[in-house]
């Protein structure tokens, strides 16, 4: 069996999207955790991480990115996305924690 092509961030992407996933929750200049262009907040205890993507850039190792694949306590799913290294997208340990805290249960299903 040979192993899976490595995919983009855009190609996860439009495969989340293709099975509904749209929403992406960022975190706020008043570190609140919210979706995208609503008001709806999250708490860490709200969500669990069911699957991480790493994607390393190719000519420049400050192009590293994690999305991870969240799933809140009602079942909806929603993207959390973070460089990371020295361009991380949130400056403060708020974001890091905020990760660190929510459980992980890694889904076959979401593995392209």
């Amino acid at each position: 069996m040979s192993p899976k092509p490595m995919l983009t961030l855009s190609q996860v992407m439009e495969k989340l999207r293709e099975k509904g996933i749209t929403d992406e929750v960022r975190m706020t200049e008043d570190k609140k955790f919210v979706i995208s262009g609503t008001e709806k907040s999250y708490r860490a205890e709200d969500l669990k991480i069911i699957r991480v993507y790493r994607f390393e850039g190719a000519s420049d190792p400050d192009d590293n990115i994690a999305l991870y694949l969240v799933e809140d306590v009602y079942g909806n799913k929603a993207m959390i996305i973070d460089s990371y290294g020295a361009n991380s997208n949130y400056t403060g340990r708020e974001f890091d924690e905020f990760l660190k805290s929510l459980p992980t249960e890694e889904r076959e299903e979401f593995d392209f």
